[in-house]
């Protein structure tokens, strides 16, 4: 059995107002993708599979060093679902738990990656969420139970009614699959909505409708949160890691 991370690092970031890969600004020092990674690898994950889309090979480069990190290229970028659906071979005949992250945010911790693929373990679920209770959820997606707690879907803020809004449960983008269980759906996902994107989200959804058992953690603290999409966010974040050491370490990617 193997616990492979999938780290979604393909995007240009385009409210950066930068030409360089979003997930290549750094914080404190530091990538905002070199940070996930050791987050991934704290969390014990055995296998780092990054997709990457825009420059590439600027990304390749900058962890060259690295060489547990295999690279898969997602060209167009088509939502998050395409993303792990290009990572067909590195998934075939695959065995164990595989973790789904976004490499654009570099406040995740390992411990709350290892906590979410221990509580998948504990429930032999084909898919596990970790989510967030945020005092002010804004506009994240929400998460659906029945009286019995059991996950029930998750509901895009704009999709959701008054009732559905008040809950502070949010869907933060952070899974973990059964690897056979995720190939069994990859090409069941349609691109079938507004942006003609292919969601993961429809993945849960997919195996839920066929059975499968579906859990949801509250395994993140809020402050885990936050990813990165403007200059002035990755400013919130740089303070967030500063406080969090005490001050910016000397560490360097590449």
């Amino acid at each position: 059995m193997t616990t492979t991370a999938i780290i979604l690092a393909a995007g240009k970031g385009t409210r950066m107002n930068s030409d360089l890969p979003k997930v290549l600004h750094e914080v404190c020092g530091r990538t905002m993708l070199g940070y996930v990674l050791e987050a991934c690898s704290d969390a014990g994950c055995d296998r780092l599979v990054c997709v990457v889309g825009y420059k590439a090979d600027m990304v390749r480069r900058a962890f060259a060093d690295n060489d547990s990190i295999a690279w898969v290229e997602q060209t167009p970028q088509l939502g998050t679902g395409h993303a792990v659906m290009v990572c067909r071979d590195e998934l075939a005949r695959l065995r164990g738990s595989v973790v789904v992250v976004a490499g654009d945010g570099p406040l995740i911790r390992g411990a709350t990656l290892r906590e979410l693929l221990d509580k998948h373990t504990e429930s032999a679920a084909a898919c596990t969420l970790a989510t967030c209770i945020l005092p002010d959820p804004a506009r994240y997606g929400r998460i659906c139970r029945n009286e019995d707690g059991e996950l029930v879907g998750i509901v895009e803020y704009l999709d959701a009614d008054e009732a559905q809004r008040k809950n502070h449960e949010v869907n933060v983008s952070l899974y973990c699959f059964d690897a056979a269980a995720l190939r069994e759906v990859l090409d069941k996902l349609t691109n079938d909505n507004a942006k003609g994107e292919y969601y993961l989200t429809d993945a849960v959804e997919l195996l839920r409708s066929a059975g499968c058992k579906i859990t949801a953690v509250p395994a993140v603290p809020p402050e885990e949160v936050v990813s990165i999409n403007t200059l002035d966010e990755l400013e919130q974040v740089g303070g967030i890691l500063a406080a969090r050491s005490h001050g910016c370490g000397e560490n360097s990617d590449g």
